[in-house]
């Protein structure tokens, strides 16, 4: 009878153990780690600030880079005939998502690339006159994310500089012509432009071998000031571009804050940072399940309205007092 009891014992004890022992392995399996795909329109050096707030953002989630999350990033360095092979070559890595950074054209490439891997896009000016979802609402397919749609602001940009500089009369816009956005950034510029009664000079720019050209025409059109539109090319050149300017005591209106901080007069738009920060959260809720169909298209909320004094010294300008006081940061 001892006997039975001990063997019934040593039993039990053996089936606690290997249940045990199974239960261990069983939430010792690993976890699939998301692997997300990085496409970015121009460079890594201009994008530097951008995507680590895009990591930041990812980190407050609970996402720390190379330990519980993958990202492969693809550069077009300014060249948007890249784009299609660079999303070919992420969607071959078996991403989970793809985040597009740079306006349409690289969110245009993934989009084209895949129907079936969710895309995020951080900065896209129109979205749905790019065809990239159907409303803003309601995005459809398999792309969502952040929009700097704000049309008014190429009438604020063009006003601010009509009152630092009260008698400039015509302004020298640089800009890609090949730029998926370019028309509806031209018509909103030209548009402000003939309601504060200010001419225009467009100026196109395709590579940085048309810059010394570009800044040769406009001396000769005798423009007061140069206003950069959006796209990858002029932002991949954009301390080139700032240098000239400031050789040749040209005022410059910008879209994004790298511009002034690289020593561009002014810069007023979305705040690009916070945009690539948000993107995070888009990433978090589609890799929780949430479909991009069902995520609406966000419009930028803040915005950065920077201006550079250091630089207004050296070309001999002088901020108004009631500028100045409504910059959101003034760099000395």
């Amino acid at each position: 009878m001892c006997r039975k009891i001990i063997l019934f014992v040593l039993n039990w004890l053996l089936f606690s153990v290997l249940l045990t022992t199974g239960r261990g392995a069983l939430a010792q399996q690993p976890t699939k780690i998301p692997h997300l795909g990085f496409l970015v329109a121009s460079s890594a050096a201009v994008q530097k600030l951008r995507i680590e707030a895009f990591r930041q953002g990812l980190r407050a989630l609970g996402y720390v880079e190379s330990k519980n999350i993958v990202i492969d990033y693809r550069y077009a360095e300014g060249k948007p005939d890249r784009l299609p092979a660079l999303a070919t070559e992420l969607l071959q890595l078996n991403v989970d998502l793809i985040v597009a950074a740079g306006g349409s054209p690289p969110a245009q490439a993934a989009k084209n690339a895949t129907k079936s891997i969710p895309i995020v896009m951080t900065n896209v000016a129109d979205a749905v006159g790019d065809g990239l979802v159907a409303s803003l609402a309601r995005p459809g397919g398999n792309i969502t994310g952040l929009s700097t749609f704000a049309p008014e602001l190429s009438g604020k940009r063009l006003e601010l500089l009509k009152e630092m500089l009260p008698g400039i009369s015509r302004v020298a816009v640089l800009a890609n012509r090949e730029f998926q956005g370019y028309s509806a950034q031209a018509k909103e510029t030209e548009a402000a432009a003939q309601a504060l009664g200010l001419n225009l000079q467009m100026v196109e720019v395709r590579g940085a071998g048309d810059l010394d050209n570009a800044f040769a025409a406009i001396l000769a059109a005798r423009s007061s000031a140069i206003l950069t539109l959006s796209d990858p090319v002029t932002f991949t050149l954009l301390k080139r571009i700032v240098e000239l300017a400031i050789k040749q005591r040209l005022p410059s209106m910008h879209l994004q804050a790298e511009y002034a901080e690289a020593g561009g007069l002014v810069a007023y738009g979305p705040s690009y940072i916070e945009l690539f920060r948000r993107a995070a959260t888009y990433v978090d809720k589609i890799l929780k399940g949430t479909k991009p169909a069902d995520l609406p298209v966000e419009q930028p909320t803040g915005f950065d309205f920077i201006v550079n004094l250091k630089t207004a010294k050296q070309i001999g300008v002088t901020i108004p007092p009631n500028v100045l006081v409504r910059a959101s940061r003034v760099i000395r």
